[in-house]
C-alpha cells in the first residue's frame, strides 16, 4: 500500500495510506419567510434553531453561525461536496417550516419564500461573516447592513 504525503501550508503534512476528500467549502445562506412576514420570533425562532442545528448534524454540515430578523436568516455553514447547497437549504427550509407548522397553537400557515441566497466564503472572510451573521438583531436595529448580504430577491 502507497502512503500518500499530502502537505497543506496551513496544517502542516498528513500522512495517508488511502485516499481521502479534503474540502473547505464555506456559504452564507439567507432566505425569507414568506412575502417577508415578521414571524419569526418567540417560540417559532426557538423551534427553527432547533431544528436547524438538528438537520445540519444529520447531514454532516457545520453551522458557524446562524442569525435572523423576524422575516428572514442568514446561516454560515460548511456544506460537504456530496451535498449540493439547493438540497442542503431544502432541508433546512422545509424541516423548519414542518416543525413550526406542528407547534401547539401553530395555524400550519408558516412557510418561506420561494428560492435562497448563497454567497461562497474564503477563510480570511469566515470570521467577519460569521459576526455579521450572528449578530442580525442588531444590524437591523442600527440599520448598519451590507447590501449585499440583504437582497436575496435579485438575480
Amino acid at each position: 500500500m502507497e502512503i500518500l504525503r499530502i502537505k497543506f501550508a496551513f496544517l502542516g503534512y498528513f500522512l495517508c495510506t488511502k485516499p481521502m476528500t479534503y474540502w473547505r467549502l464555506h456559504y452564507h445562506l439567507i432566505w425569507a419567510t414568506f412575502e417577508r412576514q415578521p414571524i419569526l420570533k418567540g417560540e417559532r425562532e426557538k423551534m427553527f434553531y432547533g431544528v436547524l442545528y438538528k438537520k445540519a448534524k444529520e447531514l454532516g454540515v457545520k453551522i458557524h453561525a446562524a442569525g435572523n430578523a423576524d422575516d428572514h436568516v442568514h446561516v454560515v455553514a460548511s456544506i460537504p461536496p456530496r451535498l449540493s447547497v439547493a438540497d442542503c437549504v431544502k432541508h433546512f427550509k422545509g424541516a423548519s417550516s414542518f416543525a413550526i407548522n406542528h407547534m401547539p397553537a401553530s395555524d400550519g400557515q408558516f412557510k418561506w419564500q420561494e428560492g435562497y441566497g448563497a454567497l461562497t466564503i474564503g477563510e480570511r472572510s469566515l470570521e467577519a461573516v460569521m459576526a455579521y451573521a450572528a449578530n442580525q438583531k442588531e444590524h437591523h436595529k442600527e440599520r448598519n447592513l451590507l447590501s449585499v448580504y440583504e437582497r436575496i430577491d435579485e438575480e
